[in-house]
């Protein structure tokens, strides 16, 4: 495991909540949010690109564009290996084709070597938004979208400690508490690695 330093949050004002392996970006730099579905991924990025005032895509919404259905009716009718061909292709078009600055991935896309080194030969900074099972399935439980990895509270959880073990491998580790907002994890992101 990489040595990775994580410091506490000390409030608003000056955050220090984040971990950091390598040099710091500067403002023209390109990002990729990753984590566990629910985590907020798709919420924090929307918030972070109207903050940059720049370009934001989210690779789920790119996919179904593309493919013209469902990520739930894909991995429904040809299973989870071939939409991870799928993802890795769309994956491939977005960063050859656009110059987004913000981009949200899947839950499952970091977990994909070839994906995880596309990301880094684009020269993107990885920030993995980290919390807790019971945090994403909470919004999980809630949310209108549908999850076919997540119809089971005990798989899910199950798939998520698989996870972590890839999620720590990104550039930036932030620890998403319950009481922030989308719009709180955004701001401190800018202000830590942007401001």
């Amino acid at each position: 495991m990489q040595n990775v330093r994580t410091f506490p949050f000390r409030g608003f004002s000056k955050p220090l909540n984040l971990s950091y392996k390598g040099k710091l970006m500067n403002k023209g730099k390109r990002v990729c949010l990753t984590g566990f579905m629910g985590v907020g991924k798709s919420s924090v990025g929307r918030h972070l690109a109207q903050i940059l005032r720049s370009d934001r895509i989210d690779l789920d919404f790119f996919i179904e564009k593309n493919e013209k259905r469902k990520i739930a009716a894909i991995i429904d009718t040809e299973g989870e290996s071939t939409y991870r061909k799928i993802e890795t292709a769309n994956l491939r078009k977005l960063l050859d084709e656009t110059d987004a600055q913000v981009i949200s991935l899947g839950g499952g896309t970091w977990t994909v070597d070839s994906n995880r080194e596309l990301i880094r030969a684009k020269g993107l900074t990885s920030i993995w938004l980290e919390s807790t099972f019971e945090h994403c399935w909470y919004n999980i439980k809630f949310s209108h979208k549908e999850r076919p990895l997540a119809r089971d509270k005990s798989k899910a959880m199950q798939l998520f400690e698989e996870r972590k073990k890839i999620y720590c491998l990104a550039d930036w580790h932030f620890i998403v508490k319950a009481e922030y907002s989308s719009y709180d994890i955004a701001r401190l992101i800018y202000e830590e690695y942007f401001g």
